[in-house]
């Protein structure tokens, strides 16, 4: 089990070197990511005695809808605003206020949960003002840092990685039933204003059903029951809430054959388990989703090596008309292209090689840098590929950071 006891507040975050950078260059930082990744729990860590103020309580968001000049005057000079996108018209005030001393930095830091709304806020209000960084669950690593990581690979996959079943002695399907419930149904269905939850539900559901396959909307919405144009709404919404990934294809002038689709990733693989149905740990072994379950994880454990350092994620996949395929790429430098393929085995095989093989024979303007991300335990020097076991991906994350 994946249920470490302990405190979340005692885990460091990658994040946070990047984020007291950001303070000491820009009047306002701006930390986005999922509920219950932590972003209030950076925030308060970040500046321990600067006030705090929470806009999901309803009196607080009261004052600052009714009298938000007289909210931020009670605010000080700084202060700690969480959940911001709770009351958007604040941030129109908060410029003036910054403006007002446009010398003086790093005076409020805001988080919120919903993106869509959030930067919308932050574009029309402080442009140029803010900084904005993404703050996901926890990574591999920072749990390995803190002795809390889980020592299997099934239990990681079955647990995921938000920092609550870190925290808490409480069953991880448990938790995660009341996030769903809590949050993805209530949070998201607000913002699309669903009438019918059980569809919504089957959205989601459906969605978890696909990671790791190319993304094909219209048959997704007549799964589920809704309009095309629904779907995409809700996907926009999903994406923006950070509870998925959305992951396109990279292009090449070498051929015009590419596939177009997207695909699809949570953004906490304990998350998608749970909306396929895995609610113990002995489910996961012989789950038909596992090994796209584990490609889910390897994914989002390379998004959060590059938002962690506070670079644009920029990872994507290459495909092919014909099914030739590398699971994750991503461009390092205009000549250097970074390609990962991710496989569930305990057990190299050869054939794991070939969509790598395939690819770096066709990128003749590219250096491929070549690595193999495997279930196993053992880490291998291939001629032309680094084989990584799951447990030790750090060599690759290092890479990912330049």
């Amino acid at each position: 089990m994946a249920n470490a006891a302990g405190k979340t507040n005692l885990i460091p975050r990658a994040l946070t070197l990047v984020a007291r950078e950001r303070l000491r260059s820009y009047p306002v930082l701006v930390i986005t990511g999922p509920r219950q990744s932590g972003k209030t729990t950076l925030a308060r860590a970040l500046d321990p005695g600067r006030a705090y103020f929470s806009l999901e309580d309803p009196d607080t968001r009261a004052f600052a809808t009714d009298d938000p000049r007289g909210f931020l005057d009670q605010a000080g000079d700084g202060a700690i605003l969480d959940e911001v996108q709770r009351c958007p018209d604040l941030l129109s005030y908060l410029q003036g206020v910054i403006d007002a001393k446009p010398g003086r930095l790093g005076r409020y830091i805001l988080t919120g949960s919903s993106q869509f709304e959030l930067l919308q806020s932050v574009s029309q209000s402080l442009a140029g003002r803010a900084a904005m960084l993404t703050l996901h669950p926890f990574s591999l690593a920072e749990l390995q840092t803190a002795k809390k990581a889980p020592v299997t690979i099934d239990s990681l996959l079955y647990a995921g990685l938000y920092p609550p079943v870190y925290d808490r002695s409480i069953e991880p399907s448990v938790w995660l039933q009341d996030y769903v419930a809590t949050y993805l149904e209530r949070d998201v269905r607000q913002i699309v204003r669903v009438k019918d939850l059980s569809t919504f539900q089957r959205f989601v559901q459906l969605c978890a059903g696909r990671i790791g396959q190319l993304l094909n909307v219209s048959s997704l919405a007549a799964d589920a029951g809704i309009t095309r144009i629904t779907a995409d709404a809700w996907l926009s919404v999903l994406e923006a809430s950070h509870l998925i990934h959305v992951i396109r294809p990279w292009f090449t002038n070498i051929s015009k054959r590419q596939i177009k689709s997207p695909k699809l990733y949570f953004s906490d693989v304990g998350l998608a388990a749970w909306l396929l149905g895995v609610r113990k740990l002995e489910h996961l072994p012989n789950h038909p989703q596992r090994g796209m379950l584990f490609e889910n994880w390897v994914i989002t454990e390379m998004i959060k090596a590059r938002t962690n350092r506070g670079l644009r994620p920029e990872v994507h996949f290459l495909r092919d008309q014909q099914g030739h395929e590398i699971d994750a790429v991503v461009e390092t430098s205009p000549d250097t292209l970074l390609a990962v393929e991710i496989k569930s085995g305990a057990t190299v095989a050869g054939d794991f090689f070939k969509g790598l093989d395939y690819w770096r024979d066709r990128l003749d303007r590219q250096t491929m840098g070549a690595w193999l991300i495997y279930g196993g335990e053992s880490k291998q020097t291939r001629s032309q590929t680094k084989v990584l076991p799951w447990a030790k991906l750090s060599p690759l994350l290092d890479a990912l950071r330049q």
